[in-house]
């Protein structure tokens, strides 16, 4: 399902072997915190995809709790904790899925700003995400 959706809405998309459960656990143990059935059903299907020039369209897990980690330990007025970074911009912006009491709630798609620390709901679904950030929809 998803790289047939993913191929009709990216130009260049490369898929990687899935990821095993093992990988998905642990990433919902290192951050406490149980994914939403679509990342995980994107997952399954590849783990993680990358666009052209290798740019990443959803992180690997182990991309997931490698810059999840970094940002975490960075000195911004709110902390990154709340939320689950699963794809960057490429200027230094992430997206990624909002974390309240301990769990994501919702498949809203979040921005967050690493010049002002702010944070902006871009997409309802991870699905809507991807093709509204391909098509030049979200703009950032």
């Amino acid at each position: 399902m998803w790289k047939e959706f993913i191929n009709n809405v990216v130009e260049v998309a490369e898929f990687d072997e899935p990821a095993t459960n093992e990988q998905i656990q642990a990433v919902q143990k290192k951050f406490d915190v149980e994914l939403p059935d679509e990342l995980i059903s994107l997952l399954k299907e590849s783990d993680g995809v990358d666009g052209k020039y290798g740019c990443p369209i959803v992180f690997s897990t182990g991309r997931i709790i490698e810059d999840n980690v970094q940002l975490r330990k960075l000195n911004y007025c709110m902390l990154l904790n709340c939320l689950l970074f699963v794809a960057d911009a490429g200027n230094g912006d992430y997206f990624g899925y909002s974390i309240v009491g301990g769990s994501i709630q919702r498949n809203h798609i979040y921005v967050w700003n690493h010049e002002d620390d702010s944070r902006k709901c871009v997409a309802p679904s991870l699905k809507t995400f991807i093709e509204w950030w391909n098509s030049g929809k979200i703009r950032i």
